[in-house]
């Protein structure tokens, strides 16, 4: 059975940090690009932050680069979001996503999400 566990969200004020972890299980982890969105109440879900299957490359939304890092533990099957410097607007359910795609079709799971609150 394939899973994805996000833990690590909270309330945090203004300019402070959280780790979220996202925990997977039921599948070979280090074959998936992994990657976290977010979704803020009334608004489209958003990606965040993506990592290679290898963890040689990430990518960063514009409104995260130099706050937010991802990273990833294949012999864990473990992917991190350290968030720093946090603001209101990063207020959002987040959620990790696996993705791997072949020639023919994409193979994708989504975790159930963890809420990050930043007061103000």
């Amino acid at each position: 059975q394939v899973q994805l566990v996000e833990s690590g969200g909270g309330l945090v004020q203004l300019g402070g940090s959280l780790k979220l972890s996202c925990a997977a299980s039921g599948f070979t982890f280090s074959n998936y690009a992994m990657s976290w969105y977010r979704q803020a109440a009334g608004k489209e879900r958003e990606l965040v932050a993506h990592i290679t299957s290898d963890g040689g490359n990430t990518m960063y939304a514009d409104s995260v680069k130099g706050r937010f890092t991802i990273s990833r533990d294949n012999a864990k099957n473990l992917v991190y979001l350290q968030m720093n410097s946090l603001k209101p607007e990063d207020t959002a359910v987040y959620f990790c996503k696996a993705t791997r795609t072949t020639w023919s079709r994409e193979f994708y799971y989504w975790g159930q999400g963890t809420q990050v609150t930043v007061s103000s």
